[in-house]
């Protein structure tokens, strides 16, 4: 039977187990066969590979090849940008002459530059519309032609908005100092908003002594290495300078500005008005509204007639049509250069007048496609979540308001802010019990310094007599001094407003107070806190709590417009505009026909204002809620209150708003600020027109006599409505028994039910310890609170609250022309003032 099992096992053969022993197979360094690939993949077809020239990447010397043409391209693209600027196929030369220093003179520089032998032919006088000193120059030799203006810089308004749009700035120096004080003012303003090309030039160099020549040179340059450190100074004493500053204004290279390279602008060459007729509906009056024919050079960009201008200091407007009058200012080659001579050919000048030749209409507005000037939404009142009130509710509030009791507050008081008169009150208390203090010290003062009379008195008493004597001498003489010094002061005291001193001493009060105890409040003892501060809440944590962005928006956030996502919308149509051909090109002469502008603009450049316009990009009339990153300007030392009304130069809008200041983080949170920090970048929100970054800023605070100060300079942020500031408050209490880690804390609250009501809000120390309340002890505001560790007895008790601002509504782009900031200064006669 044992025989017959073992053949019927080597019948069937061996069968290894689980533990059978599996070698490695020995890697012969050869690929997979293609039956081997088959048999793994089992049937399943892989991805089509893509061949080199399917997938059209190009070779190594074709790669190379592309990058070569695309630099050339570049640098043709560039070098014909240049070499257009000037000349028969593009606008006239730009350039700005302005003086940096009191004691020169910038008509002097024009005068030596359009006389003939500098080397250029007169054309045209007050070529500029509003501008007495300006005039157009051909130069044959150099086959360009300009365009030269002098500015006062009495009115930074118009010197910053012809300094956008011009091609070259040219500085006139002092021999000696170089710039004032002014100067460097200007040039701060300048330097903020985008400084282009430009050209330092001094003026009697050539008249001092050999020796005092290199000086004076090397002296003026220490002192513009600091603003130009490439710069080179150029002397201009006399027409052959004159012509070799002409030729650096023709090939200097061209500083290329953001937000005037990607839009059409124009610079009024002459200006007409025609009032509407009274059956257009408009009235044809002084203060009516007409249609302003505006002729110049398009620059930038073409211009298209259905996008919407923008006027500098006066708003946004519609055009009809564009014509294309004669050049007034021509450059015609004539004749060809000559093999032999190889000179250029010679230039003819045509007068351009309109008999010569008719004006042709370019191109017309067309009413469907023309961009409408809604500058605000269209407000739904039935598309919120509330009711709207009634007729009867309205009259009922508007009596309630009629009978409220009239309070005594400060100038410039909303009638929110007049509803919590208790801070007025408070404030009073704080100012009469400082005051009293004050004259306590006083009398201290006035004790001590009479007893110290008495006992010098009482030392030498045989000489009384003499003393007497001394004193009625010496006060006949004080009285004499005081009655001249009385007329000097009643002089000096004519410039002083003392309402302005009264609310700058306010002003400077606030920001020291917040300066000393960031956003500490004290808690009102008439009111309840729950109600002082119902428009409060607390935060676990600043940083990651939520807080919704959509939440009890004001009724303005129905008035403005929002994107998905700007960044997006301004890449598309920054990509659009720089794509675009069509419209009056670069360097026409063009006649804007505006409709529907009021006669103050004609009335401002009568009164010698240059007028600019732009060509503004869509959307960019409509309101939203700008953000704007500034930092404050070492010049300014004054308090700079958030929600106070300032001047905004933003890209090419001039208008007037009052902002919110916010911290500049990267959270979704942002903290305001009261005051305006002196070395932090802060962000500035407004309800202002939206624009498209880049673009530089300039804020300007402007007092009551006209005169405006530079406060601060930063550039464009972003539209975005939903950026959340929040205002912080904070309340204090201070520890009354201390135990291991609760303490009994007063002075925060007054009543036991605002310690239930706040009850939920953590707190915590100026040193660290946090902690929350546990109960209240007793009804007088004392109360138990539990911290992570035992409180400090110097220690103090905080508790921040947190209220989402918005800032206020009140954008007017008429800005009217400023007055010089030196004026501000009051001028005494030294000899008055040197009394003793």
């Amino acid at each position: 039977m044992v025989k017959m099992a073992a053949n019927e096992e080597k019948q069937q053969g061996h069968r290894a187990g689980i533990f059978k022993q599996k070698n490695k197979g020995h890697k012969h360094g050869k690929h997979r066969t293609k039956g081997e690939v088959e048999r793994e993949n089992k049937g399943r077809v892989s991805v089509t590979a893509l061949t080199k020239k399917q997938r059209k990447e190009h070779k190594r010397m074709d790669r190379r090849h592309k990058a070569n043409q695309l630099r050339r391209n570049k640098k043709d693209m560039v070098l014909t940008e240049k070499r257009r600027l000037g000349t028969r196929d593009g606008p006239p030369h730009l350039v700005v002459v302005m003086s940096l220093h009191a004691g020169v003179d910038a008509g002097a520089v024009t005068k030596l530059l359009r006389a003939e032998g500098a080397g250029g032919l007169m054309h045209q006088e007050q070529c500029i519309s509003g501008v007495s000193d300006s005039f157009g120059l051909l130069l044959p030799r150099f086959k360009q032609r300009f365009t030269f203006l002098s500015l006062s810089t009495s009115d930074m308004h118009s010197l910053l908005d012809v300094a956008k749009i011009a091609d070259s700035l040219v500085f006139v120096l002092d021999s000696t100092e170089g710039w004032d004080s002014y100067g460097d003012y200007c040039l701060s303003c300048l330097f903020a908003q985008g400084l282009p090309s430009h050209a330092l030039v001094c003026q009697g160099v050539s008249d001092l002594p050999v020796k005092k020549r290199v000086e004076s040179k090397r002296a003026l340059s220490k002192i513009t290495e600091i603003r130009f450190p490439d710069a080179r100074l150029y002397p201009l004493d006399s027409e052959q300078d004159g012509t070799l500053l002409l030729r650096h204004l023709g090939t200097q290279r061209q500083r290329k500005l953001g937000f005037r390279s990607r839009r059409s602008h124009l610079l009024a060459q002459h200006v007409t008005f025609t009032p509407n007729s009274p059956a257009e509906g408009t009235g044809g009056g002084p203060t009516g509204l007409g249609t302003l024919c505006v002729s110049g050079y398009v620059r930038g960009r073409p211009l298209q007639v259905d996008r919407l201008v923008h006027i500098s200091g006066h708003g946004d407007f519609q055009l009809s049509q564009i014509d294309a009058p004669p050049d007034p200012l021509p450059l015609i080659l004539t004749t060809a250069r000559t093999a032999k001579s190889g000179k250029e050919g010679d230039f003819d000048m045509l007068d351009g007048g309109e008999d010569e030749a008719p004006v042709r209409v370019l191109m017309k507005a067309d009413p469907s496609r023309r961009e409408s000037l809604q500058a605000e939404a269209e407000v739904d009142p039935m598309a919120g979540e509330q009711t709207w009130p009634t007729e009867t509710e309205i009259l009922e509030a508007e009596e309630a308001r009629k009978n409220k009791r009239v309070m005594k507050v400060p100038k410039g008081t909303s009638d929110y802010q007049a509803s919590w008169i208790v801070e007025d009150e408070e404030n009073g208390e704080i100012d009469e019990e400082s005051s009293e203090e004050d004259d306590d010290d006083d009398d201290m003062l006035d004790e001590a310094m009479d007893g110290g009379d008495e006992d010098n008195m009482s030392q030498d008493p045989g000489s009384e007599e003499e003393e007497e004597e001394e004193e009625e001498e010496e006060d006949e003489e004080e009285e004499v001094c005081a009655t001249e010094r009385t007329g000097v002061d009643e002089r000096y005291d004519e410039h002083i407003d003392e309402a302005a001193e009264e609310e700058g001493l306010k002003r400077y009060r606030e920001a020291r107070s917040n300066e000393m105890f960031p956003d500490e409040v004290d808690t009102p003892l008439d009111v309840a806190a729950r109600i002082r501060f119902q428009r409060y809440r607390g935060l676990k944590s600043f940083r990651s709590s939520p807080w919704d962005a959509m939440e009890n928006l004001p009724l303005n956030f129905s008035r403005i417009f929002q994107f998905q996502s700007f960044e997006r919308t301004r890449h598309r149509i920054l990509a659009e505009a720089a794509a675009e051909e069509e419209g009056a090109m670069v360097g026409w002469y063009v006649t804007l026909h505006i409709i529907d502008v009021p006669s103050s603009v004609m009335e401002s450049v009568q009164s010698g204002s240059p007028l600019m316009m732009v060509s503004l990009l869509p959307h960019e009339q409509k309101m939203s809620v700008m953000h704007l990153l500034v930092r404050r300007h070492p010049s300014n030392t004054e308090p700079i209150k958030s929600k106070e009304e300032l001047v905004f130069h933003c890209g090419f809008r001039r208008f007037r708003a009052s902002p919110i200041f916010s911290q500049h983080t990267s959270a979704n949170k942002h903290k305001m600020e009261r005051f305006l920090r002196p070395n932090a970048p802060t962000v500035v929100s407004v309800y202002a027109p939206i624009t498209f970054p880049p673009a530089g800023v300039l804020l300007f605070k402007q007092k009551n006599d006209g005169i405006q100060d530079l406060v601060a300079t930063g550039s464009l942020l972003s539209c975005n409505p939903q950026r959340v500031m929040l205002k912080r408050i904070v309340l204090s209490g201070h520890p009354l028994k201390i135990n291991r880690r609760s303490a009994v804390v007063r002075y925060m609250f007054f009543n036991k039910e605002d310690i239930m009501w706040f009850k939920p809000v953590e707190l915590r120390t100026k040193w660290g310890r946090r902690g929350h309340i546990k109960e209240a002890l007793g009804t007088h505001g004392h109360m138990k609170c539990v911290f992570d560790n035992q409180m400090r007895s110097q220690d103090t008790l905080l508790m921040n609250l947190y209220k989402r601002v918005y800032p206020r509504w009140t954008y007017d782009p008429y800005v009217p022309m400023s007055l010089p900031w030196f004026k501000r200064e009051v001028t005494v006669e030294m000899d008055d003032l040197d009394m003793e």
